[in-house]
């Protein structure tokens, strides 16, 4: 039997960050909430979303990492 549990001591770093997005007021721009990250499974067939906090309107987005984050 096959162990496929990444053992590796080094953490990994996220593909994505998970944002829900509130509309702004009239003429504003939306204000965007950091809420997790999404971390890629090794064999490529998906991933895992780990969430900090939940969405009022159950909105999701997920978008790459800046280098400065």
């Amino acid at each position: 039997m096959t162990n496929n549990r990444n053992t590796k001591s080094e953490a990994k770093s996220p593909l994505y960050h998970a944002y829900t997005v509130r509309d702004g007021k009239e003429g504003q721009k939306g204000f965007w909430i950091r809420i997790g990250s999404f971390f890629a499974h090794d064999d490529g067939e998906g991933g895992t979303l780990l969430l900090e906090a939940l969405p009022i309107d159950g909105r999701v987005v997920l978008r790459t990492p800046k280098a400065d984050e």
